[in-house]
């Protein structure tokens, strides 16, 4: 990926190349470059096994035509010994695509949008500006358009989340798990990967004992860049229960959250996403519910219905959601059933 960031070869010296791209790299979040790096490896991939040779700088709009072709497409049904099948079934084998089916739309525009970013990286245009390679785009996104899914089967509102916390025994265990549960639904509804990235220092208990309150800082998050999150706030048995973790964990620096050892002392490394999502599936177990009712992100959906639910202004909910959208965030407030919405109630 380091490779690819040499914006204005001709005019830099090596040191500034070198100086631009640590900047790309210390500015651009950690989600985003790992994205970035998954696209032009597969990007890389396609282009060979269609033309036999690796991208070139500025691309050919040719390319980029064939490229939103062969994606806009159910290739299952296309001849075996079509191009566009052999490259994807050769991306199969290689393990970067699942199927011939066609792919959402929503990968193909990441794609697209990362191939459009390497260009910028390289102060160079990109062929996808092109009005047809843009009306092309366009009519993909259309004929290939999916009902939108929903992340979590079902949102985590405050009575599902007490079943799950009502799991959480006594020990370590379970004051750590209730304490994930309790901060990321409490907190606005925090992604799994901001809840395994907290650190100790992230958390401010000044105001604990006057005040009730933990203050949290997220280092990034989806839609805010690194330094740029507002501090969040957390109260009663939320704070109540972050506290008593770091309390008999004995958590004075790094990781917030740590794995368990099986003789019940916590690890020295950090929990990662996926162990909060197996332990939001446990509890989910433990309260005798289906593992598949609901995923991690079943704690930001459920803070944002709980909030519909009950009549919080949908602005006072984003400030701890942090969602950038308004037509987003007021997606969950549309998701609850008319009959209980709070306006219903204006005139009584």
């Amino acid at each position: 990926m380091t490779a690819l960031i040499h914006p204005t070869q001709a005019q830099l010296t090596e040191a500034d190349q070198k100086a631009l791209t640590d900047l790309y790299i210390r500015g651009t979040p950690a989600n985003t470059l790992r994205a970035y790096e998954r696209d032009l490896i597969y990007i890389t991939a396609w282009r060979n096994a269609v033309f036999r040779s690796a991208p070139e700088w500025p691309e050919r709009e040719e390319v980029a035509l064939r490229f939103i072709l062969d994606h806009a497409r159910d290739l299952s049904t296309a001849d075996i010994s079509e191009s566009a099948r052999t490259a994807a079934e050769a991306l199969i084998a290689a393990g970067l695509r699942q199927s011939l089916a066609c792919p959402a739309p929503t990968t193909l525009d990441r794609r697209i949008a990362s191939w459009r970013a390497f260009h910028r990286m390289k102060n160079l245009s990109s062929p996808f500006d092109a009005p047809l390679l843009r009306q092309a785009r366009a009519k993909a996104r259309r004929a290939a358009a999916r009902p939108i899914v929903s992340k979590s089967a079902k949102p985590i509102v405050r009575d599902l989340l007490h079943k799950m916390l009502a799991t959480c025994e006594p020990g370590l265990r379970g004051m750590r798990d209730r304490a994930i549960l309790l901060l990321g639904w409490a907190s606005g509804g925090r992604r799994r990967s901001e809840i395994a990235r907290l650190r100790r220092e992230d958390i401010d208990l000044e105001e604990f004992e006057p005040r009730g309150l933990v203050w949290i800082r997220l280092s990034e998050t989806k839609t805010t860049a690194r330094g740029m999150t507002p501090k969040l706030v957390i109260k009663g048995s939320a704070a109540r229960a972050l506290v008593a973790w770091i309390d008999a964990a004995e958590i004075q620096d790094g990781a917030l959250f740590r794995p368990i050892s099986k003789a019940g002392r916590p690890l020295a490394r950090d929990l990662s996403a996926e162990g909060i999502y197996q332990i939001v599936k446990y509890r989910l177990e433990k309260a005798g519910l289906s593992r598949d009712m609901a995923s991690p992100h079943g704690l930001r959906s459920g803070f944002l219905t709980q909030a519909a639910l009950d009549g919080v202004p949908i602005q006072a909910a984003m400030r701890l959601s942090l969602h950038a959208s308004l037509a987003q965030a007021s997606a969950y407030y549309a998701d609850v059933d008319l009959d209980r919405n709070a306006a219903t109630d204006l005139l009584e």
